[in-house]
This record gives structure tokens, sequence and C-alpha cells, in this order.
């Protein structure tokens, strides 16, 4: 059974989200649909003097009334350098921060300035890191019927992709018919995250940070093992 899984991309996302990319063996980065502000595409959080805060990549133009791959980052090495310093002064005492911090160098030190391109090289490397082996693809190029939108056209690239199976994170149960998806021959399921715990500084366990707080925490090896811990629905 081919599965396939459906996001945008977002900077450097929680562990369900790679969860979602390693159930599946085609992962579209969604990159031809609207910019949301305030979302997940360009910022997520980490922990600052314990307590989550978020961290940004700093864009130029960036508007809902754009595609993701039509906006470009306006991040310069100032900014990497600010975030760099702050991951260092947060996290240099968790024990796979040195390992940790290679891969995230090598990730903000591409030139790439757009935002579509430079979020897939990233999950690309993160993926790799990780040893997942799914096929991972940009929807922008596809050749597809873009004059569609929700449902229909996650269902177009579905069919383009001979899937069989689509995955979908279980937030998104109420936007999509199981009933419509097999009309068109595909099984349509959702992914729940279980609850992941690892240590983190202080007693209390804060949960659903990026996946940086994790390899920090929790090293390349463990972080594997909660990539199999989900159900699905």
């Amino acid at each position: 059974m081919l599965k396939v899984g459906i996001m945008q991309p977002y900077f450097f996302p929680y562990i369900g989200y790679w969860q979602l990319l390693n159930a599946v063996d085609i992962y579209v980065v969604y990159d031809d649909v609207n910019y949301i502000n305030r979302g997940w595409v360009n910022r997520n959080r980490i922990l600052i003097n314990q307590t989550p805060q978020y961290f940004n990549l700093l864009l130029s133009g960036a508007s809902q009334n754009k595609l993701i791959n039509e906006i470009e980052i306006s991040a310069d090495d100032r900014h990497f350098e600010k975030l760099f310093r702050t991951l260092e002064l947060n996290y240099k005492k968790a024990p796979y921060y040195y390992d940790t911090m290679q891969l995230i160098e090598k990730i903000l030190n591409n030139p790439q300035k757009n935002l579509s391109k430079f979020l897939y090289d990233q999950i690309i490397m993160v993926a790799k890191y990780c040893d997942m082996d799914t096929h991972i693809v940009l929807s922008s190029t596809m050749d597809k019927d873009n004059s569609l939108h929700g449902e229909d056209k996650i269902i177009e690239i579905c069919k383009k992709l001979n899937a069989e199976e689509y995955y979908n994170a279980v937030g998104g149960m109420a936007l999509y018919s199981r009933e419509r998806f097999i009309q068109n021959g595909i099984v349509l399921k959702f992914l729940e995250t279980n609850a992941i715990r690892y240590k983190q500084y202080g007693e209390e366990f804060v949960s659903n940070l990026s996946i940086i707080d994790v390899l920090m925490f929790s090293g390349k090896g463990q972080t594997k093992e909660f990539l199999k811990k989900y159900n699905l629905i």
C-alpha cells in the first residue's frame, strides 16, 4: 500500500511532523499554498530560561496573499548568530548539544533565500540525520491542476502519486471526508502522536517543542524511537 503524506513546510517543527513524514512512503512538502501569518511556517518554540518561547526566521514581504514559495528570507548572518547564541545559552548543558548544533549550523548556513526551498532543504537534512528513507517532494514541482483547493487539491496530489493511503495529522480530521477519499480509491488515516516525555532541565516537562529541543535532550537514537510513538485513526 503506497502511503502519502502532505504538509506545509515548517521551521524546525515538533516531533509529530517528523512522525508523519517517517510514516509514509512519499511526503509532499505543500509549498504552493498561501502563507499563514503567525503560523508555524517560519517560527517554532524552544526552552529559553526553561520556559517555552518562540524563535523565528525573518522574512521579506511575507503576506497571506502570497504562496509560501513566493516568499523570500531576509534573515542575515547577524540574525542567525543571535539564534546560535540563544541556543548556546539555553542548551549548552543538554547531553546532545554538540551533535545537534552541528546539524543546526549546517541547516542555517544554507545560502538559499527562497523560503520554500530553504525549508525543503532543512526537512531533507533533518530526515537524513534521523535515517528516514521517505521520498520527499515539493508540491510546486508537480504537474497537477492548481485551480483546485482544499480537499480536492489533496486528492489530486494523491492520485498523481498513485497513493493507496493518505495520512494526515489528527488536527485535520474536520477538514477531510473519508467517503470522498474512498470514492477516489484512497484510504484516509489520521496520525495521532502519543504522549512523549524526555528529561529536560526542570522537573516539569514542556511538550510539543521544536525538534531542536527533542534532539538536544534525547539525541538521534531516542528521537528515532519517538518517531514510532503514534496511533493511526
